[in-house]
């Protein structure tokens, strides 16, 4: 039976491993952006990043304490303004199954832990980006239930 909890020093290995099928993706996609190898975090950033209550980190992990995804939050705040009501809001930055667990239920597994963790500490809504070059997360979150709030439009010159 899969669990989803805070991420950990133990789970260093299974992180940094997904952190890499993430970039390789993103880098698929979008090449004159994201290299095809390298590393988003140091190991002390990840350690530090664990212990950070404001921008929690979670881990599904199986029997063996093997991390089978991860799911990287952020609380972003809205203040209140002339035309605009305060609320917080908890992003997703980066949800990631291991290639080798998709299809398994783990993604969605992690994204109802979030939900609840939300719902729990009193936030108004979940919110991620997802990538245009990326149609199987754009698709799966749409299953999972999440609707578009805003596109991100470029032109590259």
């Amino acid at each position: 039976m899969n669990i989803v909890r805070r991420a950990a020093k133990e789970d260093l290995s299974g992180i940094n491993s997904l952190l890499g099928q993430v970039l390789l993706v993103h880098h698929n996609g979008r090449p004159d952006l994201f290299k095809p190898v390298g590393q988003k975090y140091t190991d002390e950033t990840l350690e530090t990043m664990f212990m950070d209550d404001e921008n929690p980190i979670f881990v599904c992990v199986n029997e063996e304490n093997k991390v089978l995804g991860h799911c990287f939050c952020q609380t972003k705040t809205q203040k209140e303004g002339p035309a605009t009501y305060a609320f917080k809001t908890l992003y997703i930055d980066d949800l990631c199954v291991d290639e080798t667990s998709r299809n398994t239920h783990v993604g969605r597994t992690l994204y109802e832990y979030v939900k609840e963790y939300a719902k729990a500490n009193g936030y108004y809504n979940v919110t991620l980006h997802a990538w245009e070059c990326n149609p199987n997360a754009c698709g799966f979150y749409s299953h999972l239930g999440l609707k578009i709030q805003q596109y991100t439009m470029e032109e590259i010159l």
